[in-house]
């Protein structure tokens, strides 16, 4: 029996299973307690299956006897997912499960991301796996881990196991969408030293807060405003500061665009200080006046007292960093309107009594691009006495001339709805790079629901689009030649 908000949804088999992914927290970094429980799904049905270092899992089911002798088909989406949640929400992501809800034809999350991305890849693969009622061919299932930073399950998951030479992503977000591209990229972190003294000073705090935040590879191009790059400027723009503390939100993710950043100053011009934050207050809610509509900075007078503040030669490596690194889009595509090419994301900011802490997401589809957005970030920190790190390169995903599975898709989805699917390329990430590089010759496409603001704690998936997504997705299944 379907327990929940979900169980009077169709189809029954995947909402079941998405309810179920949602009481196991399974954010990055904490996907045992998911794999476990794929593990155990799978063994309790007499399947085959394989867990690794890195948790991912593979789950092997036979075909059914109308499709013997057929060619394995590759099933793939990821167990972690972004968890970020509203100011004052109590939920712990990391113990606790999600508080589901139904508003209309959207399933969301109360106070937090909902994990669509990739929760429904799970649920409908556990739904597949669950009904022997579907015709289908050797199918091979790929669980992979830790997506959402950096892709770390699938450049540690040894693909020797898998025969089939076509896989199906489930883990794009438009409905309508074949994606038979996408963009690579890095991770990469700077930490830069700090030194402190001791001073009485007038202490401020300022937070710029109300921004939407978003993908930081779907949603780069919506000029929504990174608070971390905003409280920069704001530094960077007051003279005579001191700086006590720097942080931002504590759900931050490297791929996530942030919505707030907070700070603790002392200045010795207040008047000049509030005439600065008013100019660019007023700047920003015009140039974000559609896309950051609740955008707004809040300042809050903490009066006179003895702290620990950087001492000048910190306080300046980190304001020229912070201020003059890179952020956001680097080139638009040439070949591709409207296609971004290349950015990079200031997602986190940390700072604690030795050092700041940022940590970036770069993405291009061209490498020289992506190393020389590295290579200009590299070079700052250097200039500001940072350490550079570098971490998670996963390739580009190219697009391939000759795809069975993208006109399989494409015949089947005219067939359906009387309209033509579309072939697009992605900013964004995928693991099909990976893949790619690991297996000679794999042909891979990569579709799935209308899934909006991913995330984002107003991150809302289509229950309408989830069930035409998978009548499509059955449709390739026991046509699979």
């Amino acid at each position: 029996m379907i327990l929940g908000v979900l169980e009077h949804l169709e189809p029954k088999k995947v909402f079941k299973y998405f309810d179920e992914i949602c009481k196991i927290p399974h954010g990055s970094y904490h996907c045992k307690a998911i794999s476990d429980f794929c593990v155990q799904f799978a063994k309790e049905r007499g399947l085959f299956v394989l867990q690794d270092e890195y948790y991912n899992v593979i789950i092997k089911k036979e075909a059914s006897p109308s499709h013997a002798g057929k060619t394995p088909l590759i099933l793939q989406g990821h167990l972690d997912m972004v968890c970020q949640k509203e100011q004052g929400c109590t939920i712990d992501l990391q113990k606790d499960g999600l508080k589901l809800q139904v508003d209309d034809d959207y399933i969301s999350a109360e106070g937090t991301t909902l994990g669509g991305d990739d929760g429904i890849a799970i649920a409908y693969c556990l739904a597949i796996l669950d009904d022997d009622l579907i015709e289908h061919p050797p199918l091979e299932v790929v669980f992979t881990t830790e997506e959402e930073v950096g892709m770390e399950g699938a450049a540690g998951l040894d693909t020797s196991i898998l025969n089939g030479k076509h896989l199906i992503n489930i883990d794009s977000e438009e409905e309508g969408i074949l994606l038979s591209a996408c963009a690579g990229g890095t991770t990469i972190k700077v930490e830069i030293p700090l030194e402190y003294e001791q001073r009485q000073e007038h202490m401020w705090e300022i937070s710029i807060s109300g921004l939407q935040g978003g993908h930081s590879g779907t949603e780069i191009d919506k000029n929504h405003g990174n608070a971390h790059k905003m409280m920069g400027e704001i530094l960077s723009s007051v003279s005579n500061l001191t700086i006590h503390r720097l942080w931002g939100a504590k759900d931050q993710k490297d791929n996530a665009i942030p919505y707030e950043c907070h700070c603790r100053i002392a200045v010795r011009d207040i008047k000049e200080f509030e005439k600065q934050l008013d100019i660019l207050e007023k700047r920003w809610k015009e140039q974000y006046k559609e896309s950051e509509p609740d955008f707004y900075i809040e300042r809050k007078d903490l009066g006179i007292g003895t702290e620990s503040f950087l001492t000048a030669k910190s306080k300046d490596a980190l304001i020229i960093f912070l201020s003059k690194v890179n952020d956001g889009i680097y080139t638009m595509s040439q070949d591709i309107e409207g296609l971004v090419e290349s950015s990079s994301n200031l997602g986190i900011l940390t700072m604690d009594e030795e050092k700041a802490v940022f940590s970036f997401g770069v993405r291009s589809s061209v490498p020289s691009f992506k190393e020389e957005i590295a290579g200009k970030i590299e070079k700052l920190a250097k200039e500001t006495g940072g350490i550079y790190i570098r971490k998670n390169d996963y390739p580009a995903w190219e697009y391939r001339e000759n795809s069975m599975l993208r006109e399989m898709f494409l015949k089947a989805y005219r067939e359906i709805y009387r309209t033509d699917m579309k072939v697009e390329a992605i900013h964004a990430g995928l693991e099909c790079g990976i893949f790619a590089s690991k297996i000679d010759d794999i042909d891979i496409v990569s579709f799935g629901p209308d899934i909006f603001d991913i995330h984002t704690v107003q991150e809302r998936m289509s229950i309408a689009s989830v069930k035409r997504t998978w009548e499509l997705l059955l449709k390739i299944i026991e046509e699979f030649p």
